[in-house]
């Protein structure tokens, strides 16, 4: 897939099979299908939110998604990047770097003030990634979780 042409696009309900499969991967779980589709929907028709997708040679190699709040403690329009994800065969060739590129334009046009991301501890490469893109670690984050 080297020197191929990449395409970067907002995501669009077809999209959905494809970024189901990304997250699963991404989370190494398996999701409900059905359930997952219905916030997919939900998600990308709120016009504050931005979804993106990465195509190279008509294929879905990589998603990015960006939920949209207007926040009081930071007296206006905060993006926090909520997953990513490039397919292995991709990574490392740039597609990440377009992605973010691409939703750091959308985010000045619609006058976001800053662009934020929180990935696991364990995923250091990302960590990487993200500090070469700009984002730096200024907070912890905590979880608590509650039995289903």
């Amino acid at each position: 897939m080297r020197n191929k042409e990449v395409e970067i696009r907002r995501a669009k309900d077809s999209d959905f099979l494809s970024i189901h499969h990304f997250i699963e991967i991404l989370e190494n779980q398996t999701f409900e299908k059905e359930k997952q589709e219905q916030i997919f929907f939900e998600n990308i028709k709120n016009h504050h939110n931005i979804y993106l997708i990465a195509i190279v040679e008509n294929e879905i190699v990589g998603f990015l998604s960006c939920h949209v709040q207007n926040l009081l403690h930071h007296n206006g329009l905060i993006g926090e990047i909520q997953e990513m994800f490039v397919t292995g065969s991709c990574r490392g060739l740039g597609i990440g770097q377009k992605l973010i590129d691409q939703l750091k334009s959308i985010a000045k046009e619609k006058e976001i003030i800053q662009l934020e991301v929180t990935s696991n501890i364990k995923r250091e490469n990302a960590h990487s990634f993200y500090e070469n893109q700009d984002f730096v670690n200024t907070h912890k984050k905590f979880v608590c979780k509650f039995n289903k």
